[in-house]
């Protein structure tokens, strides 16, 4: 007698099974729409689209900033509510420029300090600083959480390793190309608004240092965690000059505008 062979049979189902629903990382996580996935080449501005509760985090950042924002006669006179933008982000933006007028560079990262630390108040930046003191291993998991907690902010960013005091860890995170200063295209603002409040809040009220190194040849940027940053004037940013007039859109925040 021969081998008997076993024969699947399939059955009619009474029902149709579900099929697999794609909503879940494109509904609620940002991310690139460009067809290559990854950010535009220069001159050419990425396209996002945001998530869901990222939206939600933008529209609740984007109220504590409007606080601040300046709409006197030097502006278009336009409060963010009166103005459609295409996005959550664009209206981040719009109101983060307008925080930046009429102030000067100290004025402008304290009002970023104050946004943050209403975001964050004192009572919950203790318990950070008691969970995640300055060691090695904290170091390296806020720089795995930042591109995951902040892809909405910078876009798209790897952990690479970098050396501090002396010895390598994965601490550091290279943005590819900083969705912020792609969007706001003034290098003051990228100074003022984001790298110096953003060091000073890790440094001194998370206990976190950090150090951040933008690239405004290809708008990328190098974040350190552990890596405590050098005083104002040491910084070579601080010599950086802005784009040109007819690049910086600052520039062009007139009452024509």
């Amino acid at each position: 007698m021969g081998t008997p062979h076993c024969q699947t049979i399939r059955l009619p189902l009474p029902w149709n099974p579900p099929q697999r629903i794609s909503v879940g990382c494109n509904f609620i996580r940002c991310r690139i729409i460009e067809p290559s996935k990854v950010p535009a080449p220069m001159g050419h501005k990425t396209r996002y689209k945001d998530g869901i509760f990222e939206k939600a985090f933008i529209s609740f950042l984007t109220g504590k900033m409007d606080k601040f924002a300046s709409y006197d006669s030097a502006s278009t006179g336009e409060k963010c509510d009166d103005v459609l933008y295409d996005s959550q982000y664009e209206t981040f933006v719009h109101v983060s420029k307008r925080v930046a007028m009429s102030r000067t560079r100290k004025q402008q990262q304290e009002v970023v300090r104050e946004v943050l630390l209403s975001v964050l108040p004192s009572d919950q930046l203790d318990l950070f600083r008691k969970l995640f003191p300055p060691k090695k291993w904290a170091f390296e998991l806020y720089a795995l959480f930042t591109g995951f907690l902040f892809y909405w902010l910078i876009g798209p960013s790897e952990v690479v390793d970098v050396e501090v005091n002396g010895g390598k860890q994965r601490s550091g995170v290279h943005i590819k190309k900083c969705r912020y200063l792609e969007n706001v295209g003034c290098v003051g603002m990228c100074v003022n608004m984001c790298k110096f409040p953003t060091q000073d809040f890790f440094t001194n009220e998370i206990g976190i240092p950090l150090t951040m190194t933008p690239n405004f040849e290809d708008m990328s940027c190098d974040m350190v965690f552990g890596h405590v940053p050098p005083p104002f004037d040491d910084d070579p940013v601080s010599k950086q000059s802005c784009y040109t007039a007819t690049t910086c859109s600052m520039s062009k925040l007139t009452p024509e505008s």
